[in-house]
């Protein structure tokens, strides 16, 4: 007679496991990469590779040395918030502060609370502000580099969005929207090419990594708000495309505000999430200290969102 085994669930397995998920996230922020490697050339190479084994070093030292658990330990999870931080620094930045910046996201953001699934705030964003308030100079010199195709003498100068919070609609009158789609000169490796993110966010849907409901609900309401404003006064505010296509908001909708740990894990968690994102964004761009609000926007609503996951509750398995 054959033996009854029972086992504790799962019962069932996917596929699916957090190495392949930070993979195929690795392989939609290709595209991005790219673009940004050929604007700003080696140098931005030499930032994303400082940022990426950094971040891969220090979560292997922590959970081998500090917690002394090797099976922990997830290289891929490590290299997406790398690339995503050294995505959210200018083209200049020291490799000694992004060093800082990796250490940070690791070892403070991620590792203190855990590990992998138990931090509170998106790492390579904490880090990102972090640096922000720690080296305000280099995390605002936006200088363009030569690069493969931008081949010409160094040019130091504001984002868009910094020539709106400078001198208003009057430095940003003529702007091509056509081309910032494509690309746009200055600012992050993140802020590059809106085509190039939103190709890698749609082979992730087509992966099913993500959900498009979050990013969605952050693009209709800074457009929404956007257009009111700009409706109400549009010698004073800009409109919705110019606030959809510059800044680090593609990036931030597309592959940080969707971070499994940080969001929420119902659908209209995640809704409400966005909606909350999009307005301090908004917020911040309008009335704020500083020009860019998406980061400080996801970090807040990082906070909501134990509150989101206990108001909105997916429903249960063999419930009606």
């Amino acid at each position: 007679m054959d033996r009854l085994l029972v086992s504790p669930s799962p019962h069932v397995h996917a596929k699916d496991s957090t190495s392949r998920i930070m993979g195929d996230v690795c392989i939609a922020l290709l595209p991005a990469i790219v673009v940004s490697v050929l604007f700003y050339g080696w140098a931005e190479l030499l930032v994303l590779a400082v940022g990426a084994v950094s971040c891969v070093a220090f979560e292997w030292a922590i959970t081998k040395f500090l917690f002394k658990e090797e099976g922990r330990f997830c290289g891929a999870s490590a290299l997406v918030t790398g690339l995503l931080l050294a995505m959210n620094l200018p083209v200049t930045t020291p490799w000694w502060v992004v060093l800082i910046g990796s250490l940070f996201a690791i070892g403070v953001v991620k590792m203190s609370f855990g590990g992998l699934g138990q931090n509170v705030f998106n790492p390579a964003i904490a880090a990102r502000v972090f640096l922000l308030i720690s080296f305000p100079t280099y995390m605002t010199d936006w200088t363009v580099t030569p690069g493969f195709i931008h081949a010409t003498d160094a040019v130091s100068g504001a984002t868009l969005l910094g020539r709106y919070a400078e001198g208003g609609m009057q430095a940003v009158e003529g702007l091509d929207y056509l081309q910032t789609f494509f690309y746009n000169i200055g600012g992050s490796a993140g802020e590059i090419s809106a085509l190039a993110l939103l190709a890698g966010f749609v082979y992730l849907l087509c992966r099913k990594v993500v959900k498009p409901w979050i990013t969605l609900s952050i693009f209709a309401t800074v457009a929404l708000i956007s257009f009111i404003f700009n409706l109400a006064d549009p010698a004073t505010y800009t409109g919705p495309l110019f606030n959809l296509l510059t800044g680090g908001l593609v990036l931030g909708a597309c592959f940080m505000a969707t971070d499994y740990v940080t969001s929420p894990m119902s659908n209209w968690g995640g809704v409400v999430y966005g909606v909350g994102i999009g307005f301090i964004v908004m917020m911040i761009r309008y009335f704020g200290a500083y020009p860019e609000g998406v980061s400080f926007a996801i970090l807040i609503m990082n906070m909501a969102v134990p509150f989101l996951n206990k108001w909105f509750h997916q429903k249960k398995y063999g419930r009606k």
